[in-house]
């Protein structure tokens, strides 16, 4: 073959050895825990939506728990919800020994892992059963589901956010006796009104807003209609407007 047949199949050689390079399949990345767990929770119980979560919950059939600090549950979780510390795994399961009776797991939504790494660790402990509510309390607060506060949050919410409106969800003439410092008072039913005439910040929809009554449900009913018109960052005080008061915030 003359010299220049043979560097010409030199070339077609090089080239094609080229684009066999850049047409093979990318190797795998290095898994990661991150990307590990949400694989072995599929196979475990998998992600479900936030019409599953409320089902579950309305029917109280598998307990709902919240792995993030214990302050952030103070401040604001999903009702009915109970919480145990993502470093407080061995409570976890003293808590809940029946590796088979399935629980529901929640965080901060897709990039808070705290979820995934309980998910993994009981998963490893032989817990079979393990469902994720993936989308986490941020999505669960923009779908116009509230939350609750307890009075650890009340406490810290109360000298730490100056912008923060308190809502007393108690009959008039029970918050004209007295109520939490610069509380406006919103009776159920009311919230439209209260988002047009002033009571409500409509100008500042993510305004945290705390609702309290003497009866925690009244509160709740209160702190829906208020989540319902757009305001994500509201919830409700789990307690009573005495427990408040006994707290020095009334």
């Amino acid at each position: 073959m003359c010299g220049y047949g043979r560097k010409f199949m030199g070339s077609m050689a090089a080239v094609s050895l080229l684009l066999l390079c850049l047409l093979a399949p990318a190797p795998a990345p290095a898994q990661t825990p991150s990307t590990v767990a949400p694989q072995k929770l599929a196979a475990a119980g998998g992600e479900i939506s936030t019409e599953q979560l409320q089902q579950i919950l309305a029917n109280k059939s598998e307990p709902v728990v919240d792995v993030r600090t214990p302050q952030e549950y103070a401040i604001a979780h999903i009702p009915g919800s109970i919480h145990i510390y993502e470093k407080d795994l061995d409570k976890l399961v003293q808590l809940l020994p029946d590796k088979k009776a399935g629980m529901v797991i929640y965080c901060n939504g897709p990039y808070c892992h705290k979820g995934k790494r309980v998910a993994a660790q009981l998963l490893k402990r032989g817990y079979t059963n393990i469902k994720s509510y993936e989308l986490g309390l941020p999505v669960w607060r923009a779908y116009g589901n509230t939350v609750q506060t307890d009075l650890a949050g009340c406490k810290y919410i109360f000298p730490a956010d100056k912008t923060a409106v308190w809502v007393d969800a108690r009959p008039k003439e029970e918050y004209a006796r007295g109520t939490v410092p610069g509380a406006v008072n919103i009776q159920p039913g009311e919230v439209k009104v209260a988002n047009d005439d002033g009571r409500l910040p409509y100008t500042d929809k993510g305004t945290r807003i705390v609702v309290f009554a003497d009866n925690p449900e009244r509160a709740r009913k209160v702190a829906e209609e208020i989540a319902h018109t757009a305001f994500w960052n509201s919830s409700y005080f789990g307690g009573t407007f005495a427990g408040l008061k006994a707290a020095g915030l009334g």
